[in-house]
């Protein structure tokens, strides 16, 4: 192979470069789109092995194997949403992933995508805080992803920012909560469906997210070079 042949082959392969406004780009970011639309109505039945907090007293009981293994068993319909968010960062960066976003955002306003509809009357329903926490955390995710992307900080990444998105999700869905003045148990309520277990399975999955967007963009990087 001649060095002239090498150099060209060598100007396609991704660097660590900042990504840049092309027609491949663009397409790629509605793609991106389209797959949180996708994810805001998939559910996954997740179930695991756990250890409840009345073990000792069920196990003291007269119980056959059957029992034994439902109890102890955790069943989980989960929304891969999150998860989906963190994948595009890491495969678009910060700047293309806020407009994927900010995309999804605009639709919604005028389409039923979100997961209980759509329209600007949205803006005032339990769950918009958590839609609009995607921005912040990808800017967060982003801004540490131009580093060095090893194992401990993708988890440190998927951590933080499921965190963000968490917090500041609960602190909108309290703003609405205090405006329709909602009892505190209805509040409990949405808080523990939005906020319970999901945020450890939202953790978990987002890790393998990044580090399959990282190897996405790698392969895509021809696409949007």
């Amino acid at each position: 192979m001649s060095k002239r042949v090498a150099k060209q082959i060598d100007s396609f392969k991704y660097k660590g470069e900042p990504i840049r406004f092309t027609l491949g780009t663009l397409i790629i970011t509605g793609l991106c789109i389209l797959l949180i639309i996708v994810a805001t109505f998939t559910q996954v039945t997740l179930k695991h092995p756990y250890l409840p907090f009345d073990t000792i007293s069920f196990l003291a009981g007269n119980v056959n194997d059957y029992d034994i293994i439902h109890h102890f068993t955790k069943t989980y319909k989960y929304i891969p949403q999150t998860p989906v968010i963190f994948f595009i960062v890491a495969l678009m960066g910060r700047k293309f992933g806020v407009l994927s976003v900010l995309g999804y955002i605009v639709l919604g306003m005028f389409f039923p995508i979100f997961a209980l509809g759509g329209g600007v009357s949205y803006l005032f329903e339990y769950g918009f805080g958590y839609i609009l926490a995607f921005i912040p955390a990808i800017f967060f995710a982003g801004t540490l992803l131009k580093g060095k992307t090893d194992f401990l900080r993708i988890c440190l990444i998927a951590l933080i920012g499921v965190i963000i998105i968490h917090v500041l999700g609960i602190l909108y869905l309290l703003f609405v909560a205090t405006l329709r003045h909602a009892s505190m148990d209805l509040v409990m309520n949405w808080i523990i469906s939005q906020s319970g277990i999901q945020v450890l399975y939202d953790i978990f999955f987002s890790i393998f997210a990044i580090y399959l967007g990282r190897q996405a963009r790698k392969l895509l990087w021809i696409v949007m070079c």
